[in-house]
């Protein structure tokens, strides 16, 4: 089965995590840093989801798993620590066409989470055929050289291009080769970009 990566606008996701626990906890925190609208059902739940609760950043629902919990969802975990129960979840969201992750069975959702390296504007994804630690391995390697330098000029480069477009002019497509050519990573990490973003503003 090949992987087909998609980026997904957090902040328009209405997410259902079922399961409390460490895992459910994992992916719940992580939607909702991503701006997702995030409930978890489950009767019990971690102390870090209370206090994500307390912030308002996401909704516990304390009960048992239901279908109905699938209502609104566009996205669907199944991170609950039965396996019977993550199969029932797995073919009622599956029938409802939902995005659908099955934690501790990956096959029977539609799609599975990678490796993340965010900073900034930069995310970086990591997939290794279903086995998340070597995706883990190659994220850190990777993050080690996309640091907040990446993130600086993304952002330069994110504000000058909406300004030049904007403008109204080609002033961006004429920009954009010359500041994102093939040594654009050399001249983030040699410094240099910060000069070249300058004078095209």
């Amino acid at each position: 089965m090949s992987d087909f990566p998609i980026a997904l606008h957090g902040e328009r996701i209405t997410a259902v995590i079922v399961g409390g626990g460490s895992v459910g906890t994992r992916k719940a925190l992580a939607l909702a840093e991503a701006g997702a609208q995030v409930r978890v059902v489950s009767p019990l739940v971690t102390a870090e989801l209370e206090e994500a609760e307390r912030q308002h950043r996401i909704t516990v629902v304390r009960d048992a798993y239901h279908v109905d919990h699938l209502e609104h969802a566009m996205l669907v975990v199944a991170a609950t620590d039965s396996r019977e129960v993550n199969a029932h979840i797995a073919l009622d969201a599956n029938s409802r066409g939902k995005l659908v992750n099955i934690t501790d069975h990956a096959d029977e959702g539609n799609f599975h989470t990678m490796a993340l390296h965010r900073s900034g504007d930069v995310t970086i994804a990591v997939s290794s055929g279903g086995v998340p630690g070597a995706a883990a391995r190659i994220r850190d390697a990777i993050a080690e050289r996309f640091d907040g330098r990446y993130e600086r000029a993304v952002s330069a480069l994110r504000g000058l291009r909406s300004r030049l477009i904007a403008g109204g002019d080609d002033r961006w497509r004429a920009a954009a080769p010359k500041l994102i050519g093939d040594d654009f990573c050399n001249s983030v990490e040699d410094g240099s970009f910060t000069e070249k973003v300058d004078s095209w503003r």
